[in-house]
């Protein structure tokens, strides 16, 4: 029996993913497993039990990743179940930023008693006039899941598209209209965009990429718009850009006491996933990573362990969290001499320092056999699985 502890209402629809093998409540201990969303996770104690944390959305910021990898915890996001979502409210932001609709709006609201509103609104409106998206060069920074759906619909929008993204995805490279142009230098992307939208995470390396001098690189009066994470711009820069005129709209999805009413700023209340449907399609994703992880070893869509899923059709199964070293896997295979067992199948894969092995047996490794892969120096969890389920 797995215990699946809760740090947020998840939606209902991806707890109805798990089966009766699952107890799955807030208030457990010993879990195998956590499935949360935006609850803080720097400050828990992370149970020896514990096997992995499945985050039902992108961002990790609230997990302590550092942590996790060196006890050998896999952490999970549900890149792309949110997509969607983002995409529609980044081109609400869009518009929001080229036509002042949320001004005329707020002039509107005070006009309830004036009864000539017919005549004074066509003087009023030319306050809030803008200009249109059509014919504008967006510059998207990140093509991953939600930076490829902005960028095609963009191109709908009649705009022209620009994409840098050094690390892209080959699915995603798949998923990107032919139309949209490859900078394969940042500056290029930023001298010739009139928007600008960042679709990235946040890590130490991504920590203020927008600052005062790529802003200085843009052209002037260009709109930015961050839906990923508030640390990828530099809000002390931002607002003297601002300023300046040298930017003229700044769009976030991650308001702060420092930008709130600051004139040029539309802050918006972390709506980016905000929907049914994007909570949903998060909770059931997470699940699912979680239950074939939790009964199989596969690994998808994690943060910091590689990307590693084999089908499970031998016997027993043995998965082995290591640091990615030399000699780790024949010292690993070694180890099974005494058992006299034979590998079916075998994969390892490698993320940084990280690697991750799977080893498929004709027959159930003895209680000895692990202390030994446990005992090998590099090796950071071993588990084990038989007929689909964790041992």
């Amino acid at each position: 029996m797995y215990k699946i502890k809760l740090y947020n209402n998840i939606a209902q629809v991806g707890l109805d993913e798990f089966d009766e093998n699952y107890i799955v409540k807030e208030d457990i201990e010993q879990e195998d497993a956590i499935l949360v969303r935006s609850a803080n996770l720097h400050d828990i104690n992370y149970d020896s039990n514990l096997k992995c944390i499945a985050r039902a959305g992108a961002g990790t910021n609230n997990i302590d990743i550092k942590t996790c990898t060196e006890k050998g915890i896999v952490v999970f996001n549900t890149p792309g179940a949110n997509s969607n979502a983002v995409k529609e409210i980044v081109f609400a932001g869009m518009l929001l930023a080229s036509r002042d609709i949320y001004g005329g709006i707020t002039w509107a609201k005070t006009q309830e008693n004036n009864e000539n509103l017919a005549k004074d609104m066509e003087k009023q409106k030319k306050k809030y006039a803008g200009t249109e998206l059509n014919g504008k060069t967006l510059g998207v920074i990140g093509c991953g899941a939600i930076g490829v759906q902005v960028a095609n619909l963009a191109l709908r929008f009649g705009m022209k598209v620009r994409g840098f993204d050094p690390y892209m995805s080959i699915e995603a490279a798949w998923n990107l209209s032919r139309y949209v142009k490859h900078d394969s230098d940042v500056k290029d992307l930023y001298k010739n965009s009139d928007f600008v939208t960042i679709h990235i995470p946040l890590n130490d390396k991504t920590k203020n990429t927008i600052n005062k001098e790529t802003i200085a690189l843009m052209k002037d009066g260009v709109k930015i718009l961050n839906f990923a994470r508030g640390g990828l711009v530099n809000e002390d820069d931002i607002l003297e850009a601002l300023k300046t005129g040298k930017v003229s709209t700044y769009v976030t999805d991650f308001p702060s006491p420092k930008l709130v009413n600051q004139p040029g700023v539309i802050a918006i209340p972390h709506l980016g996933a905000s929907t049914a449907e994007s909570e949903e399609n998060c909770a059931i994703k997470a699940a699912q990573e979680t239950m074939h992880f939790l009964q199989y070893g596969n690994i998808k869509n994690s943060v910091n362990m590689p990307e590693c899923h084999m089908d499970f059709n031998s016997p027993f199964r043995i998965c082995v969290i290591h640091h990615n070293i030399p000699q780790m896997i024949s010292q690993i295979t070694n180890g099974l001499r005494d058992d006299n067992a034979n590998i079916e199948n075998l994969m390892n894969k490698s993320k940084n320092d990280i690697a991750y092995t799977i080893l498929d047996l004709d027959k159930k490794a003895s209680a000895n056999t692990i202390k030994k892969i446990e005992s090998i120096q590099g090796v950071i969890r071993v588990t084990t699985y038989q007929g689909g389920n964790t041992l």
